[in-house]
């Protein structure tokens, strides 16, 4: 086994054919996949993954304002409150962090920790910053991107928006004009929508993708709003009397003529920036599992159904070659069951080669992953972002939280298939890291338990400095089983570039290009200094990830 794993790097290390070079073929044209088969051509992708806030900024005129961050997370938006220069030393804090020093965040807690006032940075990544990097895309080879959410939004993750239905205004070249555009809709009626000038754009990203034979799914979460989504603030004005108040879990309304607003709703995880959406039951267990039932009100499912289609078909003339090839969904056993059977036959009814894949993770956090087979029995998802696979090739290559023998590795890669079809095994979302958790290098450079107190700010001994050698080797290794292995590879957008950083916010740094300058790190959180760490595009890094694509 040694020497053909020996074997194995030599030959990719000896490749010297630059997939640059190669002319892309076109997106073959939408076939017909049956409701529960999965797409051929998702067994074949490498997925990118891009934080478009993170990603790059294109387009320095849109970049957020005061006004365009109003009502995420801490609730307020200090007065010297400005855009964060990209090549920022992470954890050097930002000038109006000293307005943090006490002042509670919406829920009443201090803003006390790094983490915490990191949540409001933006760095001004856009989707010009996309069109502009596709080049170095196709150079990489990859031939599939997941975008997070591109949401109107006030936060940098837009998984708390205002419309589900249009890109984000500070995505787009005119954000101004966009306001105005969404305020003119009837939100309810899709006839009423139009294309804001960031959803314009949007569909030229898909465009230049296609163009390159690159598959493009979005990413959503429908178990949850934001605190100033459109339906939520229609309950505020009008309460009780609001055509949209089975849309969520209320606790109170407000009582008239009172000094203080009594308006209360329950949030995802008690986040008061995440509204949650109302199921026909509540369902909120320490052990999480499949449940049947649905969402509650039909208007919200209606309105969810008519966003969806939006974005599979944008022009709607009943050809999805100009939409997205399919969706990335967030929380995904928080919904119920049969609401992701209808989303399904929706979703194909548009696009019949459509590729699903849910965020299907914890039953029971931080030891015990959930089992996806419920889900990929043809009626819901095609896959499941593969996070056991990781956490087993994490043990293995890295004795990260402990050693296992190459038997109980072998062992655990066979227990992932059963109940599993092949056909779902192949078009599984091989995840080694993302927006959610401590970057791949990063994650390999501490032994912690898997998405643990992985983090400098909570736990001090956690190695925050760029990682060592021998972590860069074990990084390879491991890199060599994904793209290996049965199912789809994915990359977090940085990892090819040799960026480092613990869980959320630290895994989500701007990306490192290599035409742009950045100060090294010096500083470590909390205002602790470091180490002096350059911060630079690993070219090796790069190679090697594209070297790796080309083999498989």
């Amino acid at each position: 086994m040694k020497n053909a794993l020996g074997a194995l790097v030599f030959l990719i290390m000896g490749c010297t054919h630059n997939p640059a070079s190669d002319e892309k073929d076109h997106l073959e044209a939408k076939k017909t996949t049956s409701l529960h088969d999965v797409p051929d051509w998702s067994h074949d992708v490498v997925w990118y993954q891009i934080f478009a806030e993170r990603f790059r900024n294109g387009d320095r005129t849109n970049d957020p304002r005061p006004q365009d961050i109003t009502g995420c997370y801490p609730g307020w938006v200090p007065e010297t409150w400005a855009v964060t220069p990209w090549g920022h030393d992470w954890y050097e804090p930002d000038p109006y962090f000293v307005e943090f020093d006490n002042r509670p965040d919406w829920s009443g807690y201090p803003i006390s920790n790094f983490n915490s006032k990191a949540q409001l940075r933006r760095y001004g990544g856009d989707l010009q910053g996309v069109l502009d990097q596709i080049d170095y895309l196709d150079s990489l080879g990859i031939t599939a991107v997941y975008f997070n959410p591109l949401n109107d939004a006030p936060s940098l993750h837009k998984y708390d928006p205002r419309h589900w239905r249009h890109i984000d205004r500070n995505f787009g070249p005119d954000p101004d004009g966009d306001i105005a555009l969404i305020e003119g809709e009837n939100p309810i009626d899709p006839d009423s929508w139009i294309m804001t000038s960031a959803d314009q754009l949007f569909v030229a990203v898909i465009e230049a993708f296609h163009d390159r034979g690159i598959r493009v799914i979005l990413d959503y979460s429908f178990n949850h709003t934001g605190a100033d989504f459109w339906a939520l603030n229609d309950i505020r004005k009008r309460q009780f009397a609001s055509d949209y108040k089975d849309w969520y879990w209320i606790d109170s309304y407000d009582v008239p003529l009172s000094d203080s607003n009594e308006f209360a709703y329950k949030g995802w995880y008690n986040l008061k920036g995440l509204p949650e959406i109302k199921e026909e039951e509540y369902h909120h267990m320490d052990t999480l599992r499949p449940y049947s039932g649905n969402i509650q009100s039909a208007t919200a499912k209606e309105h969810i159904f008519n966003v969806t289609r939006r974005w599979l078909d944008p022009n709607g003339d009943g050809d999805p070659s100009d939409g997205v090839d399919g969706y990335r969904l967030d929380v995904a056993m928080e919904l119920p069951t049969d609401f992701w059977k209808e989303f399904r036959a929706v979703v194909r009814e548009v696009n019949p080669d459509a590729y699903l894949v849910g965020e299907v993770w914890w039953k029971a956090w931080p030891d015990e992953l959930a089992d996806p087979a419920p889900y990929l029995e043809g009626d819901m998802f095609d896959a499941v972002m593969n996070y056991r696979w990781y956490r087993a090739a994490r043990h293995y290559f890295a004795a990260a939280p402990n050693s296992i023998s190459t038997n109980e590795f072998i062992d655990s890669l066979r227990s992932f298939e059963r109940g599993i079809r092949p056909q779902n095994r192949r078009a599984m979302m091989n995840v080694a890291a993302s927006h959610d958790v401590p970057r791949l290098a990063t994650s390999l450079y501490n032994k912690n338990k898997y998405k643990y107190v992985p983090d400098a700010a909570a736990q001090k001994r956690y190695k925050v400095e760029k990682p060592d050698s021998l972590t860069r080797k074990i990084q390879e290794l491991l890199l060599v089983q994904q793209f290996t292995f049965v199912g789809a590879p994915h990359i977090w957008a940085g990892d090819e570039m040799g960026m480092w950083g613990g869980d959320d916010p630290n895994c989500r740094k701007p990306l490192i290009w290599p035409d742009l300058e950045f100060n090294p790190e010096v500083y470590g959180p909390e205002g602790r200094q470091s180490r002096a760490d350059e911060v630079a595009f690993d070219r090796n890094l790069f190679l090697l990830y594209q070297q790796l694509i080309e083999l498989r």
